[in-house]
């Protein structure tokens, strides 16, 4: 999946498709930070689903909050956002694990452990 901006490092052959979905109701800034010579940065307005290609160790931070501060809401292993690739269903069916990825997304870590 090629990517326009700020493109995989090339020496990083290990490479995976992840998807972001962001269920709240506030905009979101995603970060990739700790990938060498790489910076990924993109804006996730709510409802919207971001598809994305990054080396494999790569880590999603998410920050929410208002516009002149943001706040490190939560950091996600990209190997949790995997996507298949050539799967035409890359967004869970299953309700429970539906749930799950909008209460992670909500940064509620204690009604997850619950699940």
């Amino acid at each position: 999946m090629p990517q326009i901006f700020d493109p995989v490092p090339h020496d990083n052959c290990d490479r995976i498709l992840c998807c972001y979905a962001n269920v709240t109701s506030k905009i979101q800034v995603v970060r990739i930070t700790n990938i060498a010579n790489w910076y990924f940065e993109r804006v996730v307005f709510p409802g919207q689903r971001l598809v994305f290609e990054c080396p494999r160790p790569a880590q999603l931070e998410v920050h929410c909050g208002m516009m002149a501060s943001a706040i490190l809401s939560d950091t996600i292993p990209c190997t949790e956002l995997l996507v298949q690739e050539g799967d035409d269903n890359f967004f869970p069916s299953d309700p429970v694990t539906q749930q799950r990825l909008e209460l992670l997304n909500e940064g509620s870590p204690q009604e997850v452990m619950s699940h």
